[in-house]
């Protein structure tokens, strides 16, 4: 499964500069609909596309792996299926 970083990202960026830092903004930055970064955001399975991905990453000037992380199936479901 893919876990994306978004709310890590956006938290820094608050951090980072002192202010709140709103989907809104993110959208009308990047072009990205508000409704696709609150799925990003907040539903598991969300796929978005390279496009998304490739913006978000312009917005946060950040690499692809800070923004999306790899969660190994077993580990997703916590299962110790033996092979």
């Amino acid at each position: 499964m893919l876990r994306f970083r978004l709310k890590e990202l956006i938290a820094e960026k608050e951090f980072r500069e002192n202010r709140v830092v709103t989907l809104v903004e993110i959208a009308a930055a990047t072009g990205v609909h508000r409704m696709t970064l609150s799925k990003l955001a907040n539903h598991r399975g969300y796929n978005p596309t390279g496009d998304v991905l490739d913006k978000l990453c312009t917005y946060f000037r950040c690499r692809i792996d800070q923004l999306v992380e790899h969660i190994p199936d077993d580990q997703v479901t916590g299962s110790t299926t033996q092979k």
